[in-house]
């Protein structure tokens, strides 16, 4: 991909719009970095951009037209429905993303995960698992660290692995990973792609390109994942924690066991994962396979599986006062993966749910509550969605609270010993935050101030 002395409208100014906008100048592009917001209180960012030779457009978007710009370049958090991206399909202008624009830069091998649930988790230990076996390995993308910042310092000795999503996917064209996978599709984020089809079609895009020496892994116990292995032509790899597979990576006598040679092949105890959960025995059953398909060797791969002990904001234990663990689970962002949340734990549960709810339906979730819920407490736009699931269900121990702070308190004081507390929203932050991060540390920091 040639950028030098191209004119490139970078819309949104995140941390994927400001990276790319320096990536782009760093190539010789002339950058414009564009945000429908003036970003008050950034001033000293945007002077080092500025400095860095970024045109600011700030407070509204330019007006794409015709030879106004070579390329338009959009982030992940602005819809391809905004007036830039729309204007630029009317004009003829090619449209991409910081990810595939880090792939056209990219030497080394990209293992690339997506999945509605488990993507963070699994990215950080495929990562890990390349790093137990001495790879020089770059964990990045949808995780927070924007590949375009350190994608070039990797050659074809290294690998980079790579969390992406819905949204980043959407502008890819030419993106094509060495191994794709896909741990689970269930519904989100449908107020923006509209309904599943359409969200499912951006996350296929992800082995859209691939060819039969590339590798395509896929969650053999969910069927609206299972089937995609019709439409990739890369080698299906399954994985499964339910059935003892012919192929593919399972659970056989409560061991994982890699199988994609005809030479099955212990990896370790399930029992020995640093992780708890099922549904993180399946997030390591797919890092298993995508490591072995990199051809790791079975005891870095069982070593990393035993030091991980996972990721912030995702069943992070946080402390425990007077018998009672406080459990931070602030990447619970949709009923599919705060069910998980609470299938994780055997003991009585006060759960803190509630924000903004990104299309989903709460039915599911109230009748996981019935189970393994003793209190619950609610906030945010959807506290009185998620409240009338829960009561249609029969569940009437809900407390309402005005705000976070509140909500923690209550949780705090109705818990008893033994009990759990756990945050597990199943909804977005963004009516209370900026993202799932700042909620999650001001639970800790809330927590650890009793």
């Amino acid at each position: 991909m040639e950028l030098a002395g191209k004119k490139v409208l970078v819309v949104g100014a995140g941390l994927s719009g400001i990276a790319v906008s320096r990536f782009l100048v760093g190539k010789g592009a002339a950058a414009v970095l564009t945000d429908s917001k003036n970003l008050t209180g950034q001033e000293a960012a945007l002077e080092q951009l500025t400095t860095a030779g970024v045109k600011l457009a700030l407070g509204g978007y330019p007006k794409v037209k015709r030879g106004s710009f070579d390329l338009v370049v959009m982030s992940p958090g602005v819809p391809l429905t905004a007036d830039p991206a729309r204007d630029s399909i009317i004009n003829g202008i090619p449209i991409t993303g910081e990810l595939e624009l880090a792939y056209h830069f990219s030497r080394a091998p990209i293992v690339a995960i997506t999945g509605t649930n488990g993507k963070t988790t699994t990215t950080n230990l495929t990562g890990a698992i390349f790093q137990a076996a001495g790879k020089n390995t770059l964990v990045g993308g949808n995780i927070g660290l924007p590949l375009v910042t350190e994608i070039e310092r990797y050659n074809q000795k290294g690998v980079v692995v790579a969390e992406v999503s819905s949204f980043q996917l959407e502008t890819t064209r030419a993106f094509k990973p060495k191994v794709a996978m896909v741990l689970n599709v269930t519904p989100d984020h449908l107020d923006r792609h509209g309904n599943m089809g359409n969200y499912i079609a951006a996350k296929t895009r992800i082995f859209a390109n691939q060819e039969p020496d590339d590798a395509t892994v896929l969650n053999y116990d969910d069927p609206p994942t299972a089937i995609l292995a019709g439409k990739s032509r890369g080698r299906i790899v399954f994985f499964s924690r339910h059935a003892e597979l012919e192929a593919g990576v399972y659970v056989k006598e409560g061991n994982i066991v890699a199988n994609l040679d005809g030479k099955p092949e212990n990896i370790c105890g399930v029992h020995e994962l640093g992780i708890p959960g099922a549904h993180n025995l399946e997030n390591a059953l797919a890092a298993v396979a995508a490591a072995k398909m990199m051809g790791i060797a079975g005891d870095a791969i069982a070593g990393a599986l035993r030091k991980f002990k996972g990721v912030a904001h995702r069943l992070e234990f946080v402390t425990e006062i007077n018998g009672v663990r406080y459990i931070n689970d602030s990447k619970g962002t949709n009923p599919a993966s705060s069910i998980r949340a609470l299938e994780a734990y055997e003991q009585p549960i006060v759960l803190i749910a509630g924000g903004k709810n990104k299309g989903n339906d709460f039915t599911e979730f109230a009748e996981k509550i019935m189970e393994r819920v003793r209190v619950l407490v609610v906030l945010g736009q959807c506290a009185g969605q998620i409240a009338d699931a829960a009561k249609a269900g029969g569940f009437n121990s809900i407390i309402y609270a005005g705000d976070f702070k509140e909500a923690v308190f209550l949780a705090h004081k109705a818990a008893r010993t033994g009990d759990v507390v756990l945050l597990s929203p199943a909804c977005a932050s963004w009516d209370m935050f900026n993202n799932y991060e700042e909620r999650g540390e001001l639970f800790k920091k809330i927590v650890l101030g009793f």
